[in-house]
């Protein structure tokens, strides 16, 4: 019976399915059951629902976890690099090759472990790391402590730096040349917020050259790791009323009788015309001792005879005309006008640019304006001459070895990497520069130092007459030395002409780009060749024709009367096609004249062949060819024949080199030209211009009616 039970219950059928309404209330009773078991720990102990899905005991423990990994992933990376940037402009470092770089010329010598270690820069008032904005004026900072009291001693200075926090071993470093500051800040204006320029936080506080050197570089450390860039110091103010000349005062007239003979060496200089230029540029007249009048005159060309044989390289031109300024004298001119060298024959130029990129040359008339001068003569070049760049600031070095100009693009690379910074060592400039010469000196070329600076030397050898006993030397050696000055208001005008002189080259000051053109384009031949040197000139004036004579010009190129016959004597060199002006004022015998008679003194017995001559003076000139050791001696007088009977009748380059002339007088003071003024300056110029194809002429009537209205002394910056 139980298995036959069994299988009928088997076999019975399906019920009917439940009721909806049945099926809801089993399913809720269910759920409550459950939640009454099973609390998930949700603070209500009820069952969470769709809408806050569950997560179990073990995933909420491991999301704060994850979170944190996160976060850690990030930052990383982030710390480390502000670490790094912190790390690269808290300690200002001097520039250092890495270990195992080749030595490359001009770097210092390697210096011992302990002189290697960094310095830091003071921390913020606040306590707060520095950041890159902070670094200007914290420059700005220090160097205003340095001004205002001495520098920290030397043991302080070493256990400052002993202190200061390691640099990695990768990065080996040179001492600073600059003292620690105090590990306080001094009181200073309130650091710039966040907002505002860095250039306008150190606006009118400028750092000193070694501080913006050490600024340099570490915005190039900066740059080469790829971080932000430190911002750019300003350009200091120019200086003023620190400009060097060595004046004299005007010659005065001399009695014919008493000292017959007047002999001076030229001078084709022409400095004192730009300097002039730049002084009215700024409407301010010049110093009467930068004001040279002979410069002034031979600033321009005139249309003198030219000779044809390079072995007789002068033609002479005089003449004779009534002074404009005073009815009773009379103006001699004398002209020389030079041979010019054909390029096809030119000697080859083996040429050493020395460059100051000094502090002091961190100026937009001065550094930038002395490579686009250099870039401007190496255009000018032939493919023959070589060219090579010696630099000094704090110490010299070469910037570039002896380079053939066939290879311009090198030459100009080297040029445009000049930069400024750091005090200046010029005599050690000098020395490499001249040995640099020497080493590969052309017998038969023209060798040559051209120095670009604005003389203020003030690191190693800085007095003058050393200086010019060593340039001397070098000279006899056949190593010449020409000047290009810049900048103003610490030119050192007085060094230039000095170096110039006895180094057998020329001064020139580079006030614009145009100048430069003139200078190194236009005038490139008369520049660098010369075609003869040690060019003197001694005048004999007629007592029986002439009272009195005074030379207008060259107070600083006099020699004695027995210099002229004396081949040892220096003198200056004249360049191809160049010309040089001189003029007299003289007093005709019978006129009034400027010095009283002497009551004890005996007149000199006439001459019986000046006074049938009639000559005013006889002109004696004396010059050495390049490769000559001996002079040669030509002479022309000076008669009625080339005398003109009223001053308008005069030649026009006469004319207009008379004008120019008193300009240059009524700047020094108008001694001798009474009441001639600017006015009448501008109605002879104006007359007389002529033929002006570069505009010189022109501009100088620009510069008289400037002269006009211009100051007298600059005005200072508060």
């Amino acid at each position: 019976m139980m298995g036959s039970g069994q299988d009928m219950d088997g076999m019975l059928p399906d019920g009917p399915p439940p009721m909806d309404e049945t099926r809801e209330r089993a399913v809720a009773a269910a759920l409550r059951g459950y939640d009454a078991r099973f609390s998930q720990g949700n603070g209500a102990g009820t069952r969470l629902r769709r809408d806050a899905p569950s997560r179990s005991p073990f995933m909420t423990r491991l999301a704060p976890a994850l979170a944190a990994c996160l976060v850690l992933a990030v930052a990383t990376p982030v710390a480390w690099q502000v670490t790094r940037d912190w790390r690269t402009t808290r300690t200002i470092l001097p520039r250092q090759p890495l270990a195992g770089d080749p030595p490359v010329a001009g770097d210092p010598p390697a210096r011992s472990p302990e002189q290697t270690a960094p310095i830091a820069l003071p921390a913020l008032p606040d306590g707060s790391p520095t950041r890159h904005e902070d670094v200007a004026r914290l420059l700005a900072e220090r160097s205003a402590s340095e001004q205002a009291s001495p520098p920290p001693a030397t043991r302080e200075i070493e256990s400052r730096r002993d202190a200061a926090p390691a640099v990695a071993a990768a990065e080996p470093v040179r001492p600073s040349p600059v003292p620690v500051a105090p590990k306080t800040v001094p009181t200073a204006p309130p650091p710039p917020t966040r907002g505002r320029a860095p250039q306008e936080a150190v606006a009118g506080t400028m750092a000193s050259p070694a501080l913006r050197q050490q600024h340099s570089y570490t915005r190039s450390v900066v740059a080469e790791r790829g971080h932000h860039p430190l911002p750019d110091l300003p350009s200091p103010a120019e200086p003023v009323g620190r400009d060097s000349f060595a004046g004299q005062q005007p010659n005065g007239f001399k009695s014919s009788r008493e000292a017959p003979v007047s002999t001076f060496s030229i001078d084709v200089d022409t400095a004192s015309y730009s300097f002039t230029r730049a002084s009215l540029a700024r409407n301010v007249l010049p110093p009467a001792a930068s004001v040279r009048t002979e410069e002034l005159v031979n600033y321009f060309p005139y249309d003198y005879e030219v000779p044809t044989n390079p072995s007789e390289p002068f033609r002479t031109s005089v003449a004779v005309f009534p002074s404009p300024w005073a009815p009773d004298r009379k103006i001699v001119r004398i002209g020389i006008k030079g041979y010019a060298v054909q390029a096809a024959t030119r000697p080859r130029a083996n040429l050493v640019f020395l460059v100051d990129t000094s502090g002091s040359m961190n100026a937009p008339n001065r550094l930038p304006l002395v490579k686009q001068s250099l870039a401007m003569l190496v255009g000018q070049l032939g493919p023959g001459d070589s060219v090579a760049i010696v630099t000094y600031a704090g110490q010299a070095g070469t910037a570039l070895e002896p380079t053939p100009t066939s290879e311009k693009g090198r030459v100009l690379a080297a040029i445009e990497n000049l930069d400024a910074g750091g005090s200046t060592a010029g005599a050690e400039g000098i020395r490499q520069a001249y040995a640099l010469a020497e080493r590969t000196l052309d017998p038969n070329g023209v060798n040559r130092v051209i120095l670009a600076t604005d003389g203020d030397f003030n690191v190693g050898i800085t007095d003058r007459d050393e200086l010019k006993g060593y340039i001397e030397r070098q000279r006899g050696k056949g190593i010449f030395l020409s000047v290009l000055g810049f900048g103003m208001g610490n030119y050192n005008d007085a060094l230039m002409q000095a170096l110039a002189q006895n180094g057998n080259g020329t001064a020139a000051y580079i006030d614009t780009l145009n100048e430069a053109r003139k200078v190194l384009v236009d005038e490139a031949t008369t520049t660098l060749f010369p075609i003869a040197k040690d060019v003197k000139i001694q005048v004999e004036f007629n007592p029986e024709t002439v009272r009195e004579y005074r030379l207008v010009g060259y107070e600083t190129r006099l020699l004695a009367r027995d210099d002229f016959q004396n081949d040892k004597v220096d003198a200056g060199d004249v360049g191809s096609g160049g010309s040089v002006t001189a003029l007299y004022e003289i007093v005709p015998a019978g006129s009034p004249g400027t010095i009283s008679e002497l009551r004890y003194g005996t007149p000199a017995a006439a001459s019986a062949e000046g006074a049938k001559s009639g000559e005013y003076a006889f002109v004696k000139m004396r010059y050495k060819l390049p490769a000559s050791d001996t002079s040669t001696l030509v002479s022309v007088p000076v008669d009625r024949a080339a005398e003109s009977a009223s001053f308008d009748a005069a030649p026009e380059d006469a004319r207009f080199a008379t004008a120019v002339a008193a300009f240059g007088e009524i700047l020094r003071g108008g001694r001798h030209t009474g009441s001639f003024g600017h006015a009448d300056v501008l109605r002879i110029a104006s007359a007389a211009r002529g033929a002006d194809p570069f505009g010189y002429r022109s501009e100088f009537l620009q510069l008289v009616r400037s002269a006009q209205t211009a100051g007298a002394m600059p005005r200072t910056r508060r």
